[in-house]
């Protein structure tokens, strides 16, 4: 069995199609699924559609490109949210967007250590801004948490600096690609121990499937590409993962349990129309 650890079931993309695609990503031993949010606009869909579906857990959060969203009152409600969440994100920093560097930076510590106030692990996006997320985690401590490098695509050294914060490394569909070099070097170097598999669904399709939006069921391309790589079994793959997954989000202390709509404190998800991850 597999854990897809960052997918955004609530975006527009997926959410129509919901039933058929946790279909077929049960069919394709996907069993669990972690939904990351990227902004106070998209939460109650995050917090919704865990609540409504088995295996399904929330980690919302405000991602690096909508860092001008952050305020104290957003804030405020990321920590309410908090108790019913795994993890804090998708959070980190990305120079490649027109959003100011203090802009972004504020808005990471920010939740950083919210995350650690509440011993919460964060997804962590990081993007053209690796020194500077390094010297960050540091000082806000983030081993006390730890967290997940997400769609880490950065070398096998700065790998190496991650996993010694106590991070893993998040491995999605570019190592699946013909041109990867970088994404399958960090996957031969770092131990099974410290990685971590996700989709980031709909983006990052692998191979055979890309020209098409990215589901989880997708994510066993990328299970046998690792598996392929460390020259071991996609048994083992799925073992080493699943560990990793369930010691992280402490995924084994939440029941499966389906609730009834008096439990629900979000709107029930078939009364949402979906919204766009971005």
């Amino acid at each position: 069995m597999f854990v897809d650890t960052h997918c955004h079931l609530y975006d527009a993309s997926l959410f129509r199609r919901l039933p058929e695609l946790l279909a077929r990503a049960k069919a394709a031993g996907v069993t669990r699924f972690i939904v990351p949010g990227v902004g106070p606009d998209c939460w109650d869909d995050v917090m919704a559609v865990a609540r409504d579906q088995r295996g399904i857990f929330a980690a919302p959060g405000i991602h690096p490109m909508r860092a001008a969203l952050f305020s104290e009152e957003s804030l405020a409600r990321l920590e309410q949210l908090c108790r019913d969440a795994v993890a804090v994100g998708e959070i980190g920093l990305d120079y490649g967007y027109d959003i100011s560097r203090e802009v972004q930076q504020r808005a990471f510590r920010a939740q950083l250590r919210l995350a650690v106030r509440h011993t919460l692990p964060v997804l962590i996006h990081c993007r053209k801004a690796f020194a500077d997320t390094l010297t960050i985690l540091r000082e806000e401590e983030v081993r006390r948490v730890g967290g997940v490098m997400h769609a880490f695509s950065g070398s096998p050294e700065i790998a190496v600096e991650c996993v010694r914060l106590g991070l893993f490394i998040g491995v999605a569909g570019p190592v699946t690609y013909d041109n990867a070099v970088r994404p399958v070097e960090v996957v031969r170097q770092t131990p099974l121990e410290h990685l971590l598999l996700e989709t980031d669904a709909p983006d990052l399709t692998p191979v055979p499937h890309r020209g098409r939006p990215n589901e989880p069921a997708f994510m066993v391309e990328t299970a046998k590409k690792i598996a392929e790589i460390k020259g071991v079994t996609l048994e083992e793959v799925a073992h080493v993962t699943t560990a990793n997954a369930e010691r992280l989000f402490r995924l084994q202390t939440y029941p499966l349990k389906q609730l009834t709509a008096d439990e629900r404190r979000y709107t029930p998800i078939n009364q949402r129309v979906g919204t766009n991850k971005w």
